[in-house]
Parts: C-alpha cells; sequence; structure tokens
C-alpha cells in the first residue's frame, strides 16, 4: 500500500473521533438532562457553543495548519480534545448551578476549537498527498469517517452509559483518542517528501499531477481568497446545507426518543441508522463527482450531484414528519443523511478546484461558513423541539436545502482565486 494511503487511514481516524467526540453530548443528552436539571434549551446553548467555536476556528485553523503542518495540527487537536472531552463528565464532580452550566459551555466551547482544523486539514492533506483526479473521492471518504464517527456514537453511549454511567462513558471515548494522537506523532509528515517510507514511484505520480505547493499566507492572499465569487458561494451554500446536517446530526437521536418514542437499546441502533445513510453517501458521493468531473468536465461535473440530491434532501425531510409508523420515519431520516452527504466531496473538491496552493485557508473558509449553519440552527432547533415542535424544525430544514441547491446553479469550479501574481513573459503573454 502506497504511504498516501497511510496517512489517509490515520486522518480517517481523526475524523471518526472527531464525530463520536462531539455527537456524543446530543446521545448522552436523555441522562444529562434529568441528573444536572438541564433543559433542552439549554442543551441546545452547549451545542450552539460548540458550533460557534468551531465556526470561528476553522480560517485560523485552515490558515495555522497551513503554515505549521499537519503533523503539528493534528497533534493539537487531538491534545486539545481530549483535554474537552474529558472536562464534561468531570465538572459535575467539582461544580453545580450556572457554575456548572457555564464549565459545560467552556467545555463544548474547546472542543470546538480543537476541532476547528480538522477538516480543512483533511482537504490540505488530500491536496499534499493526492492526484487531483482523486480529490473529491479522498475528501468524500474522509466524510465516510465522520459519518462513522457519528453512527458509533448512539449505540456506544447508551451500551456504555449503562454499564458506567453517562460521566463513565464520556471518559471512556477519550482513550482512543490519545492513542491515535500518539502513533500519529510518530508517524506522520506533512508531506511525502519528508516521509522516509515514501518510495520513488510514489513521488513521480504526485509530481506529475497539476499540484500546487502551499506558499506562505499573506493578507493580500488572504484578502483575493475572501473576495472570491466562488469561496463566497460555497461557503453560503454548505452554510445552508450544514443546517440540514446539524438538524439530523445532533437532534435526530433525541427525536427518535421524544417524537418517536423509542428507548433503551432500540434507541441506540435507531439512532445510529441515519449515520449509516450518511456513510454510504458520503462515500458514494465523491467517486460519483470525481467520475462526473473525469467524463464531462468540472464546472457541470461537481455540480450534478448537489442540484439532484439537495432537494431530494429536502423532500424526505417532510416525509420524515410524514410517515406515521417510527421505523420508517427513521428510513426517512436514513435516506435525507443519505443524499445531504453525498455532497460532502463536491463541496470540498470544487473548494480544493479554485483555491489549489490555498487550499487550506479557503477550506477554513468553507467549513466556517458550512457551521453557522450549525449556530444558526442549534438554539432554532433546541427552542422548537423543546416545545414539541418537532414539524416546523424539520420544514425549515427542507427550505435551507432548496436554498442551497440554488447555489450550485452559479457556483463554476473553474475560477480560480487570484493569488498568484501575474508577470509578463517573452512572446507578451501573461504566465
Amino acid at each position: 500500500m502506497k504511504v498516501r494511503w497511510h496517512i489517509f487511514l490515520f486522518i480517517f481516524g481523526f475524523a471518526i473521533l472527531s464525530y463520536l467526540q462531539r455527537t456524543s453530548l446530543g446521545v448522552a443528552a436523555q441522562n444529562i438532562m434529568p441528573d444536572l436539571h438541564l433543559s433542552q434549551v439549554q442543551i441546545g446553548w452547549l451545542n450552539a457553543a460548540f458550533a460557534t467555536c468551531y465556526a470561528i476556528a476553522q480560517l485560523p485553523g485552515g490558515v495555522l495548519g497551513q503554515k505549521y503542518g499537519a503533523r503539528l495540527t493534528y497533534i493539537f487537536v487531538g491534545v486539545v480534545g481530549i483535554v474537552a472531552t474529558i472536562a464534561t463528565p468531570l465538572a459535575p464532580v467539582l461544580l453545580t448551578g450556572t457554575a456548572l452550566f457555564l464549565a459545560l459551555l467552556a467545555a463544548q466551547g474547546l472542543l470546538g476549537l480543537s476541532q476547528g482544523p480538522v477538516f480543512p486539514m483533511t482537504a490540505a492533506v488530500a491536496q499534499t498527498w493526492f492526484p487531483q483526479r482523486q480529490w473529491a473521492v479522498t475528501n468524500g471518504l474522509f466524510s465516510l469517517g465522520m459519518n462513522i464517527g457519528g453512527a458509533m456514537t448512539a449505540p456506544l453511549i447508551v451500551v456504555l452509559t449503562g454499564y458506567f454511567g453517562w460521566q463513565g462513558a464520556l471518559l471512556c471515548i477519550a482513550l482512543p483518542a490519545a492513542l491515535l494522537t500518539v502513533t500519529w506523532a510518530w508517524y506522520g509528515r506533512d508531506t511525502p517528501k519528508l516521509h522516509w517510507k515514501v518510495k520513488p514511484a510514489e513521488l513521480a505520480d504526485l509530481e506529475a499531477s497539476d499540484m500546487e505547493k502551499p506558499a506562505p499566507m499573506t493578507l493580500a492572499r488572504m484578502g483575493a481568497i475572501l473576495r472570491q465569487r466562488d469561496v463566497q458561494l460555497l461557503a453560503f451554500s454548505y452554510m445552508c446545507f450544514n443546517y440540514v446536517f446539524y438538524l439530523i446530526g445532533t437532534w435526530s437521536f433525541l427525536y427518535l426518543v421524544q417524537a418517536r418514542n423509542f428507548t433503551g437499546l432500540e434507541s441506540g441502533f435507531a439512532g445510529m441508522l441515519p449515520w449509516i445513510g450518511a456513510g454510504i453517501g458520503a462515500g458514494i458521493g465523491g467517486y460519483l463527482s470525481d467520475g462526473l468531473a473525469t467524463r464531462i468536465g468540472y464546472r457541470w461535473g461537481y455540480r450534478i450531484v448537489p442540484l439532484v440530491s439537495l432537494p431530494l434532501a429536502g423532500l424526505l425531510l417532510l416525509v420524515t414528519i410524514g410517515v406515521s409508523a417510527p421505523y420508517a420515519a427513521v428510513g426517512a431520516l436514513m435516506a435525507t443523511f443519505f443524499m445531504v452527504e453525498i455532497n460532502e466531496g463536491a463541496y470540498w473538491a470544487a473548494t480544493m478546484r479554485v483555491a489549489r496552493a490555498d487550499t487550506g485557508a479557503a477550506t477554513g473558509v468553507l467549513n466556517t461558513g458550512g457551521n453557522m449553519g450549525g449556530i444558526i440552527s442549534a438554539p432554532i432547533i433546541g427552542a422548537l423541539s423543546g416545545a414539541g415542535d418537532w414539524n416546523t424544525t424539520f420544514i425549515i430544514g427542507t427550505v435551507f436545502a432548496l436554498i442551497a441547491t440554488a447555489c450550485w446553479l452559479v457556483i463554476d469550479p473553474d475560477r480560480r482565486v487570484p493569488t498568484r501574481a501575474v508577470t509578463p513573459v517573452a512572446n507578451g503573454a501573461l504566465a
């Protein structure tokens, strides 16, 4: 196996654990609320604290990750994420009342800050370690990893809670994160040329592609990235897209417990199914987008999947609240999440194609926009669901899915961020 795929497996592992860490609160919430006397609105604010800090950390995470490299960045992600993960179950041992709630907000905020660089750097790793023909599929597979983490969370937390209580369950998930971080610190490297196991044939394959090397970031180049029309459109579309993602990823477990009356271990497995649909969608979507881009060009190759799947996702949200049978609702959620996550490869690969050497920074902008969807969704869904109005929550999700679709009609992945100086060459052309 080429070393690039070993590196991929490590980043895939970080993607899995990032979603295991961030979604565990939503699953444990059914035990946390009565134990700590928290309301559903307060759980919404805890989710908002994570989403806000996560969004704030996207652009700095991408820029600093581009500067310091993947190896140090993921060591930071692992260490700080472990601290934040164990802070939530330990805080009630020391604090009560308002002080406890503020500590929980701080822990979720710290977790968001720690995970900010994760996905901008997955794109940067793909840009550095893989040829362009594999960018969409690589990003799709990274998204498959995060969905595996999401799928594992509900049954894992339910089972661990049965043995160790919700605090013990959250402490347990810090152990694999520690093991992954230590192993990555030993094996990971920033570029293929720095890795002792990369052979000349693998380097030649990468050097034959039209990949560009990252360069030190400047304010002028950062300004060009922020002003580029397609980066802005992709970020706005991703924000709308992520309202639907956060709706299902963060809140579907409580929806199934409260509105569909799932209980016990059955609730854990029912909560896992939408994530399985998401994982399948993320894996397939990357292959579809790369295949279409190769056959018909990048502009329409990256557009087709979201133009078809996002309206279907919006329709399936309405089906979810319209069906009467509980498992029919689970099936509709699974299909919705499939239709949502089939687009991850297209979003990230399109941004990488627009930005090229500035992939870390540009995908930081993309994911900042995306996680604004999480910031917007958390208080809205917390308030509506706390009042038992799940129907309005899902209808709003449909509206966001349609807005995300409309943006793809004008997104053009063939336009580039103008971050390189334009200089004349001998024949009078521009280089």
